[in-house]
């Protein structure tokens, strides 16, 4: 059947140029549709389920709210973990699916048992809502509000947040691809009742007067109509509070004598704000407001961001004047950078890979032809994951490899040069007819169609293993796999159908009449090589005992190699966690980060800017106490840095310089991956340690001397202890005789105090559109301290008024700060950055140091998550499949070569091939890594091909009568040294921009094209002696069994 096709293709030639030319019209039209990223959405399926009840604290939040939810959905089909989070005034449960549930089918049941956990949760505690429909990848765009130069006196934190949730986040919510806008710091801002007690006191009323009056004063309502002759008037009143001073105005009580007291006489009627738990500040110049911009799953980054930044241009418009919308974090910056790096390595290697095919084939047009199925197969490629959903991004397209890709192409070139080298009868003046071209074409290529189609079998085999990659392995990993198939099977049609049509048009039909410099090269190294290998046949035990001892010598360099996961990819921006004393307030932390950035700006012209986002979003997705903030540093271009010529330099540096501020504790990474980090295990850190039991003393105590142990290992830095207790909170202690003795219950002094302290909403005032909170409060002079909340006066039926240190017992009490909880369990989180070392050794080393000097009480337990979790569940997985596959490629070969020695002989490639993988992993000082073991799965199968072009050669020298092995061996080596060498040098060369670049994401390809390189130059070399060595032995062996 393939010879058909490559003869159909021959003979038709018009149509075979039809069909590339709609496969390259059709691919570019697919290319402008392609998703470009920077890297795979690896995150899970979630839902998160957020909680808002701003008056709670941790351990009733979790009674209350988290215990009851997660009961509610612990048993939906397809769930793998669930995760909480309980705090001050916040619930956050998150809900994790296996990769196979459809994200909104597990939404839809989530919601369905919220409204039956409703009923469970205390009225007043807080709604709780599903989080948005976005990822680990959706924070994609962020920006401040904030005012111009001059202005800043114009537009204070409360208009900015108005202006930013008012007309910004209306329209932007809009736009196509957004899930939603989360907005950030700035003053939410509220009609505030500032009631003076002392005033309340000497009128004899009570604060419930106050919002009583308030609730029954603000209403519209309607009259329906009246007919007035033929027509109808329709009646409607307006009774809704229009400014403060309609606030003021109402009417209270009266006193003795009749007078009216109204709200003003009692209360402060001012613009005042929301309790917050969040802000946001802008370089060292103070406060502003700001968003983050969440993308809905699965939808195009590039484009997305292209739609957010026309409609903000559309925004900037209609804003004030004096405002501007700043971006800060913007994905498109990360794309640009690693999608231009993985350009360059591509372009780079495919130039590399023309010139070795130029180079090696002798022939330019040949070389042309070979190298012009590389981008007709990247098109076919892109068709293709448009049509199975793959993106582009660092790991589908930074893989490629194009000299696999090629390898078909060339060895039918190859086939038709050689035949066309070696005819005896040309035609007329030395050239062949149109139809002779044809014919030959057509026989030279059907007699290696099955080398062709049979290597790249194999190559495809090879690349099974990562599919069955499960998890973050599997999302990373499996989009390059997928890239490489598409690739491989376009340029195994393009080899039947395109290369032999072309070869028969492109390639000359003159006589070779003389060598050319390729050929002439290619002799002295022929001849250089068979001097060689006649001194290797007669020193075959020493070679083969050397080879041995360089695999066990690579087997123990590799067991002493450390790993990690993925290295982490250069984002061009830096996020530093940083935290200060726990319990201080927004301010505290406000002066403590804005010295901060204030020093950052000053000793370094890298940074651009500096943004600091404190505490908890609107969204609370990933909540913060307001002791701590996410420090976004948006750096320049690489290439401008004076001061350090690497992210890990210019980190340690940056932190060094921050040790002035007392208190302030930092960690740095990047902005995707502290996110993604947080979301796979529910903590920022690389590494991850979590404590599980059920008292939160006991855990905190564990965590202290875990933390202790971390201390010790070199290569652990930026150490996070959770902080779980010690944060102090004013508790009140009612006692009930007392309470029974006034006649008042619970629920009326808890609404005072929650009216008084944290507010009471007493409806809304509307301008125009927007509607603002009116809310009842203490004013600030009256609720400074522990006195105050002691004296607060609690209204009695009987019109009297009673201070609250007479019905409770008011003191200060350390309680939780924060209780996290993973499948029912309690759990305290330690975890730490690694710096200069890796993932594996770091934490074996650390266990080791645990096992011996930590012991855990009953019913508690200790776990290693994060990278290492990760690093260790890939390696599982791929311990299974790189067997089953190399399985499966020796019985391809079994089948091939219907031998099992010869198959075994080919299969020597495979540890050959390792060596110098793994010295060259060691030379560079690169653990060993997932994307390392890639790099050794695309070894394998192309070192499985030189054996095969080898061992075929041997066999077929041997059955056109040659019975001399060592003969045998040195005329087949000789003729196929050119295909040796020049599949080796395509598919090791044209990784070599990838093993040398600096660029953004190069760090993740690295190690697969520096594993690739090291093994199939050192594999290629063992090949061409040890192969031909372990043939002749075998046939030795063979003959001997026969007589």
């Amino acid at each position: 059947m393939l010879n058909k096709i490559i003869e159909f293709s021959v003979k038709n030639k018009l149509i075979i140029a039809l069909f590339t030319i709609g496969l390259i019209l059709f691919g570019i039209y697919e290319t402008t549709k392609l998703p470009i990223d920077a890297q795979p959405d690896i995150t899970n399926n979630q839902v998160q389920v957020i909680t808002v009840a701003s008056s709670y604290g941790a351990a009733d939040i979790e009674r209350l709210v988290t215990f009851p939810i997660e009961q509610a959905t612990s048993n939906i089909s397809g769930i793998t973990e669930i995760r909480s989070f309980s705090r001050f005034g916040l619930s956050l449960v998150t809900v994790v699916f296996d990769d196979d549930t459809d994200v909104y089918w597990a939404r839809q049941q989530v919601q369905e048992r919220l409204q039956l956990v409703q009923e469970n949760i205390p009225e007043g505690i807080g709604k709780p809502e599903l989080g948005p429909i976005s990822s680990g990848l959706g924070e994609i765009f962020q920006y401040v509000v904030r005012a111009k130069k001059g202005y800043e006196h114009v537009y204070d934190e409360t208009e900015l947040r108005t202006i930013q949730d008012w007309v910004i986040r209306r329209q932007l919510l809009g736009t196509k691809g957004v899930a939603d806008v989360s907005s950030f710091g700035g003053k939410l801002k509220q009609y505030e009742i500032a009631i003076n007690p002392n005033q309340l006191q000497a009128f004899n009323i009570n604060i419930n007067d106050v919002f009583d009056a308030l609730e029954k004063n603000n209403q519209n309502t309607g009259g329906a109509y009246i007919e007035k002759k033929e027509t109808v008037l329709f009646i409607r009143s307006e009774g809704l509070l229009g400014s403060s001073e309609d606030i003021g105005n109402i009417q209270v009580s009266t006193t003795k004598e009749g007078i009216p007291v109204h709200i003003k006489d009692v209360a402060k009627v001012k613009i005042g704000f929301a309790t917050r738990y969040g802000a946001m500040t802008f370089n060292d110049t103070g406060e502003v407001s700001g968003a983050i911009v969440l993308m809905l799953k699965g939808e195009n980054a590039n484009e997305v961001i292209g739609n957010i930044k026309q409609r903000l241009d559309k925004i900037q418009e209609s804003l004030p004047e004096g405002v501007v919308i700043e971006p800060f974090l913007d994905r498109a910056k990360m794309v640009n950078n690693t999608i231009s790096t993985v350009k360059t390595n591509l372009m780079e290697g495919a130039l590399i890979v023309v010139f070795i095919l130029v180079l090696f084939l002798g022939n330019f047009r040949a070389g042309l032809l070979v190298a012009s199925v590389i981008p007709l197969a990247m098109l076919f490629a892109i068709i293709m994951m448009n049509i199975f959903g793959v993106g582009g991004n660092l790991m589908s397209l930074g893989a490629l490899d194009f000299g696999l890709i090629v390898d078909g192409a060339v060895i039918i070139v190859e086939a038709v040069l050689h035949q066309l080298a070696h005819k005896k009868h040309f035609g007329k003046d030395n050239m062949l007819s149109k139809a002779e071209m044809d014919s030959q074409v057509s026989s030279s290529a059907t007699k290696m169609v099955n080398s062709a189609v049979f290597g790249q079998i194999i190559i495809l085999i090879v690349y099974l293993p990562i599919f069955t990659l499960q998890g973050i392995e599997g999302k990373m990993f499996k989009p390059m796999a997928q890239t490489v198939a598409f690739a491989l099977i376009g340029a195994f049609l393009l080899s039947l159908t395109y290369i032999p049509m072309m070869s028969s048009l492109v390639l000359s039909r003159k006589k070779k009449t003389k060598d050319n410099i390729s050929d002439k090269v290619m002799t002295k190294l022929e001849i250089g090589h068979q001097k060689l290998l006649m001194k290797a046949l007669k020193f075959r035990k020493t070679i083969i005992l050397t080879v041995v001892a360089l695999f066990a010598g690579a087997v123990f360099v590799l067991s002493r190699m450390g790993g990690e996961f993925i290295p982490s990819l250069e984002e061009g921006d830096f996020a530093v966690e940083m935290r200060i004393l726990q319990g201080s307030n927004i301010e505290e932390t406000k002066k403590v980060t804005t010295h901060a950035a204030q020093i950052l700006l000053k000793q370094f012209p890298e940074v651009q800017k500096v943004v600091t986002k404190i505490g908890s979003a609107e969204i609370p997705t990933e909540p913060m106490p307001m002791d701590a903030g996410d420090m976004i540093i948006v750096l320049k271009p690489k290439k401008e840095w004076t001061s350090a010529s690497s992210f890990p330099e210019l980190s340690e540096k940056m932190s060094t310089a921050l040790k002035v501020i007392p208190g302030l504790t930092t960690g740095f990474q990047f902005p995707v991956q502290m996110r993604f980090n947080e979301l796979m295990t529910g903590a920022r850190q690389d590494v991850v340690c979590k404590i599980y039991g059920e008292d939160l003393d006991s855990l905190a105590v564990y965590a202290k001397k875990l933390g202790g142990i971390i201390t010790t290992v070199n290569g652990a830095q930026d150490l996070y202890l959770e902080p779980v207790v010690g944060a102090p909170q004013v508790l009140i202690g009612y006692d009930r005789a007392q309470l029974s003795r006034h006649n008042i219950s619970v629920a009326e002094v808890n609404r005072v105090i929650n009216m008084a302290f944290a507010g009471q909403t007493a409806g809304a005032l509307y301008e125009g559109e927007r509607k603002f909170d009116v809310v009842v409060r203490m004013d600030q002079e009256h609720k400074k301290d522990i006195v105050s909340i002691q004296n607060l006066l609690v209204p009695t039926p009987n019109g009297g008024q009673v201070p609250l240190h007479q019905l409770a017992k008011v003191e200060l009490k350390e309680s939780p700060n924060q209780i996290q909880r993973e499948d029912t369990k309690r759990r305290i989180v330690v975890g730490f950055n690694v710096r200069g070392r890796d993932v594996q050794t770091i934490v074996e080393e650390l266990q080791q140091k645990v096992n011996k000097d930590l012991k855990l009480s009953a019913g508690y337990t200790i776990s290693y998550g994060g990278a290492f979790e990760n690093l260790n569940e890939a390696k599982a997985r791929l311990g299974i499949a790189v067997p089953i596959s190399l399985v499966m490629i020796f019985f391809l070969l079994f089948f091939a070569f219907g031998s099992v020695k010869h198959s075994l002989l080919i299969y020597t490639a495979i540890p050959l091939s390792a060596i110098g993988g793994i010295y060259f992993l060691a030379l560079r000082g690169m653990p060993f890594s997932i994307s390392a073991g890639i790099g050794f799965i695309a070894l394998f199968g192309v070192a499985v091909l030189n054996g095969i072009v080898l061992i075929s050669e041997f066999n077929r020298l041997k059955k056109d009568g040659i019975r001399n092995t060592s003969r045998i061996v040195l005329m087949g080596t000789r003729i196929r040294l050119r295909p040796v060498l020049m599949t080796a040098f395509v598919a090791s060369l044209g990784f070599l921009p990838m093993a040398i670049s600096n660029g953004a994401g190069a760090e993740v390809q690295r190690p697969l094209a520096t594993v690739v390189i090291g093994g199939l130059m050192l594999a290629t070399l063992l090949t061409l002696f040890v192969l031909p060595i372990l043939y002749v032995l075998f046939e030795r062996v063979s003959k001997k069994k026969k007589y």
